[in-house]
């Protein structure tokens, strides 16, 4: 048995593989509840009212899917120009102490003129977080997976030296967090009296812009042909580096911006647990839209609802919520399978 790349992908099979990757990952955690002892018609019920069921439900959903998406673009972005960002958690993480820094009282300016400065710092930062690792794959061809996953690490230890130090709130009892931003600064919320806020519609708009660059762009072109083939790009006269730099500044700046509307939408300010690991699930995210900046809309919202879904359906069916992490990450698994299958096939020998 071998596999042989295709010469044709059939419209058919890009969109059939997909759909049934999700249906075998389905499949095998109803298996998996059934070896809990429990109904998986009663579980995936609840799981699917605990995230649509109210209007409460839908819109906690939609709060858990806006940084999803920033960070989905980022990986997305990244991954289709053949640039490996496992750092999205780091750029977020700066993103937010980019807004801590300059939305406390820093910049005396009202919300119209705040909220877009805070949102290019928040970017900026982010930006140049991964700016590094692509200048040392680019300089010295140093691995930017290892890299960037190592920035992680570091700079969650570097927030948390802020925040017992410089950032922390001296009015804050002790806890390792920061002042809250000012309310100019604040994200106006879409539903009086919900969580939903004004990030998850500049999330959307986001997307939308990223879908029209990639696509009608000169820039989102070379993005593409340099992931396509580096040395064809390079021998069509592409300069690859360059390109490369410019795809970490926006991929940077993408997962920069889930930072700064977490802290100004939603939390109002900054502690180590402010993402309990968008970044990484952001991969997740994007490789279910098959990197199309559109899809990661809907695959985020997709694995917010599980998520929300799961929290509410263990209280009803005694079944861990741990079993959203194993519905992601069986998605992720079929998901690559999938695409796998169709760019090639097995040939019998």
């Amino acid at each position: 048995m071998r596999l042989e790349p295709r010469q044709s992908r059939p419209l058919l099979l890009v969109f059939l593989l997909p759909a049934l990757a999700l249906l075998t990952a389905g499949v095998i955690c109803a298996l998996l509840v059934m070896l809990s002892g429990a109904s998986p018609f009663q579980v995936f019920g609840l799981m699917i009212k605990g995230a649509l069921g109210s209007q409460f439900a839908f819109l906690e959903t939609l709060t858990r899917a806006t940084p999803l998406i920033f960070t989905g673009l980022a990986v997305a972005v990244a991954f289709r120009a053949k640039l490996w960002n496992i750092g999205a958690e780091a750029q977020l993480y700066i993103g937010a102490v980019m807004t801590v820094v300059l939305g406390t009282g820093l910049l005396p300016l009202p919300w119209p003129a705040l909220i877009p400065v805070l949102m290019f710092s928040a970017a900026l930062g982010g930006a140049l977080v991964l700016a590094v690792p692509t200048f040392l794959k680019t300089r010295f061809g140093v691995d930017e997976v290892v890299t960037t996953l190592l920035l992680n690490f570091i700079v969650l230890l570097f927030v948390s030296m802020l925040l017992e130090g410089p950032l922390k709130d001296p009015m804050g009892l002790g806890w390792p967090q920061s002042k809250k931003v000012v309310a100019d600064a604040q994200l106006p919320k879409l539903v009086q009296g919900k969580r939903l806020h004004a990030g998850f519609v500049i999330a959307i708009l986001a997307a939308m812009l990223v879908w029209v660059f990639d696509r009608r762009a000169a820039l989102g072109y070379e993005m593409r042909a340099v992931g396509y083939n580096s040395k064809a790009a390079a021998f069509a006269g592409i300069p690859v580096n360059p390109v490369l730099a410019k795809t970490a500044l926006l991929s940077g700046g993408l997962a920069g911006l889930a930072g700064w509307s977490e802290v100004s939408g939603l939390k109002g300010n900054l502690t180590l647990d402010l993402s309990p690991g968008f970044g990484y699930t952001g991969i997740v995210v994007a490789m279910l839209a098959l990197l199309h900046p559109l899809g990661v809309v809907v695959a985020a919202i997709f694995v917010a609802a599980v998520f929300v879904g799961a929290d509410a359906m263990s209280r009803s069916a005694g079944v861990p919520s741990y079993i959203a992490h194993v519905m992601v990450a069986l998605s992720l698994l079929c998901m690559v399978t999938a695409i796998m299958f169709t760019r090639y096939r097995v040939r019998w020998t």
